[in-house]
């Protein structure tokens, strides 16, 4: 009986979590131009990403512990 039980528990918590990722807003993929994009505030936010994301990458550039084969994969 218990089985039956905690298998009925484990649909109910997918069938939750599945809800709440329904109700969720969509992840936003940054336009490849910028020409696709129309509001000022819209492009001063990728450019803030973009400026992150080259931060990160250059302070693990020169970091001298890293391996080669990782320090390759982010130069390209």
């Amino acid at each position: 009986m218990a089985r039956i039980e905690e298998k009925a528990q484990s649909m109910l918590n997918r069938f939750i979590i599945l809800k709440a990722e329904e109700k969720k807003k969509p992840r936003e993929r940054r336009p490849y131009l910028a020409s696709e994009c129309c509001r000022l505030a819209e492009v001063d936010k990728w450019r803030q990403q973009i400026k992150r994301e080259i931060g990160r990458k250059v302070t693990e550039i020169q970091n001298e512990g890293l391996r080669e084969h990782r320090l390759r994969d982010l130069n390209d």
